[in-house]
Order: C-alpha cells, then sequence, then structure tokens
C-alpha cells in the first residue's frame, strides 16, 4: 500500500523493545489542543511524558513518532476486557483536532483517508482484529473524551475498521428517549462490561454507569450524548454484545 509517511521521532517510550504479536489493539486519540504545532511539539517534548506512534496532521500527512516495537505513552490507566495499561498491547494514533475544550470540529476528509490507509495497514501487518480498534474513551471513560462524538465509526466499519451495530437507524431511532425499567438498565450496564469497558471501583456506581454510557454514546449512538439509559442504547448494547464476544 503506497502511503507517505514523515519521521519526527519522540523521546517518550519505553526502550524495552515488544515482541510483534504483543500488539493486539489501535487505540484512537485526538490531540485536544488549540494548535496543531502546539500539539506536535507536546509529543516531542520529553517533559510531557506523553506520546504516540503516528500522528495525522489536518492536511492528512502521517508523521512517524514511535516505532511499533516500543511502547508509546498514549493510553495512560486504561482497561478493556480483563487487559489492563494497553500501552503495551497497542498503537497509538493522534488525529489533530483542538477536541472538546477548544471547540471540538469534524475530523478533515484528508485526515480519515489517510487514518484508512494507515489503519489496514497496521491491521494487516499485525493482524489485529477489528474489534480490537478502540478509542481513548473506550478505554478509559472516566479520563478521556476522544475521539468524540464527530469520529466517524460507522463509516470506518464500512471500510473493515472498527466495529458497529448492524440494527436499523431508522427503526432504533424510534426507540430514543423512551424509558426502561431499572432491571433493564442494569442489563444495559452489563452488556458494556461484556463488550469490554472497564469497570470501576474508585467512583460512585451510579456516577460511573453515567460516565460509560456517555462514553458508549459517543462511540454507538453519536447524534444523542445525554447520558440516560434509554430503550435504543439497550438494543444498540444486546446487538454489539454478539459482536464483541
Amino acid at each position: 500500500m503506497s502511503m507517505k509517511i514523515s519521521l519526527n521521532f519522540s523521546p517518550n517510550f519505553d526502550l524495552k523493545k515488544r515482541k510483534k504479536n504483543e500488539i493486539k489493539f489501535i487505540v484512537f486519540h485526538y490531540t485536544g489542543m488549540k494548535s496543531e504545532k502546539k500539539a506536535i511539539e507536546k509529543l516531542l517534548n520529553h517533559n510531557s511524558k506523553v506520546s504516540c506512534h503516528y500522528l495525522i496532521k489536518n492536511n492528512g500527512e502521517i508523521i512517524k513518532m514511535v516505532p511499533e516495537t516500543y511502547q508509546a505513552w498514549h493510553a495512560g490507566i486504561s482497561s478493556w476486557k480483563k487487559i489492563k495499561y494497553l500501552n503495551k498491547n497497542s498503537i497509538g494514533i493522534e488525529i489533530t483536532n483542538p477536541g472538546h475544550e477548544f471547540k471540538y470540529k469534524k475530523f478533515s476528509n484528508k485526515q480519515i483517508y489517510s487514518l484508512i490507509k494507515l489503519t489496514k495497514y497496521l491491521i494487516k501487518k499485525f493482524k489485529i482484529n477489528s474489534k480490537s480498534i478502540l478509542g481513548h474513551s473506550d478505554i478509559a471513560p472516566d479520563r478521556k473524551l476522544d475521539p468524540g462524538e464527530k469520529f466517524p465509526w460507522e463509516y470506518l466499519s464500512k471500510n473493515k475498521i472498527g466495529t458497529w451495530h448492524s440494527l436499523s437507524q431508522n427503526k432504533i431511532k424510534k426507540e430514543r428517549g423512551l424509558n426502561i425499567s431499572d432491571p433493564l438498565k442494569i442489563k444495559f450496564t452489563n452488556n458494556l462490561f461484556k463488550i469490554g469497558y472497564p469497570k470501576s471501583s474508585n467512583i460512585n456506581k451510579n456516577k460511573y454507569n453515567k460516565i460509560i454510557t456517555f462514553a458508549f454514546q459517543r462511540r454507538f449512538r453519536q447524534e444523542l450524548i445525554n447520558g440516560k439509559i434509554d430503550k435504543e442504547c439497550l438494543l444498540i448494547s444486546e446487538n454489539l454484545v454478539k459482536k464483541f464476544n
């Protein structure tokens, strides 16, 4: 696959090499900074203690910052299914975007085009399962919002990148906002844990359930992010449990 990648290496990575078969995930991020220049500077700054394997600029240019054989510092405290601290098992891709704090915007067509090419290359190289392509807010829902509700997860899934539900949008939209019983709300939350979302012992249960509902909606019900569990959310979660397990 023809793909132009420039090199600009970050000092922020673990010196110990990892084996190719240890790489099981790809994690998408947005930079969450006002300017692209500042975001790149931060990823290259030793004092920031953050990095990524690849960064995709606004114009679609791809920069390689850490070789895949090393752990970049992009995931932080994170968990998915039974795996914790995903840095050791993942490739981190940052996409330039100011994020929710600085007038969050749509990702450019050039960015998404480059992301598809890069991700397909990585999937093939490391034999990564589509179920193991995640967002930062999936693996760290209590800390992160990225890549957010403007990230085109559904479109990417049509390009065999990531997982999306197989329900009719027109049909499930009719269930939006419909209340469900408390036992069904518990079922929804348990579905999220089955899909892979992490559990938490540090945060009040009701508060955390709302946090992971927000994260779920940013990924799978992007038209309405309100933290409320309705029938539409339940139906989507039931469909996804079958896909993620």
